[in-house]
């Protein structure tokens, strides 16, 4: 299984880097793990509505244009569904089963997903009504991805 994380902006922090690069190592081997990063525009202080759309549309652009064809997107998105690990385990299972060999997360940027990337996606998913720093949302997603991959081959982990 193919999964690509697509995400808004580098990660600046080193705590963060560490956590990520311990993640893609423990990943390799259950996936194929690759993390696209575009770049993010800049937002001045108290952006307007229009130029908040105009952001997330740029941004938008940049994602869209790294994702194949062919691949099962899944967007994080607040509005979206809410699944246990073992669900997330099950749903990532059931594409497997079905065909599926490229999965892809996309994670917006410090203003969220453009109206035409969530359009894309396959699949919206939430881990929360709260909002999280777009950086730290890639460690919760790749620990949750390496998770659903332990559940799946029925070897333990802390619950």
């Amino acid at each position: 299984m193919n999964i690509t994380i697509y995400t808004v902006g580098k990660i600046k922090e080193k705590f963060y880097r560490q956590a990520i690069e311990e993640y893609e190592k423990r990943l390799g081997r259950y996936c194929k793990l690759k993390i696209v990063e575009v770049s993010d525009e800049k937002t001045p202080d108290h952006a307007s509505d229009t130029e908040t759309r105009q952001i997330k549309d740029k941004e938008g652009e940049r994602l869209l244009r790294q994702i194949k064809d062919g691949t099962y997107l899944i967007a994080l998105a607040i509005q979206g569904k809410k699944l246990d690990s073992v669900a997330f385990s099950e749903k990532i299972a059931s594409l497997g089963l079905h065909g599926t060999s490229d999965i892809g997360f996309v994670i917006g940027g410090s203003l969220g997903l453009s109206d035409a990337v969530i359009n894309r996606a396959d699949y919206l998913l939430s881990f929360s009504y709260m909002t999280f720093p777009h950086q730290l949302m890639r460690v919760i997603l790749l620990e949750q991805v390496y998770r659903a991959y332990r559940i799946m081959s029925n070897e333990p982990y802390h619950k």
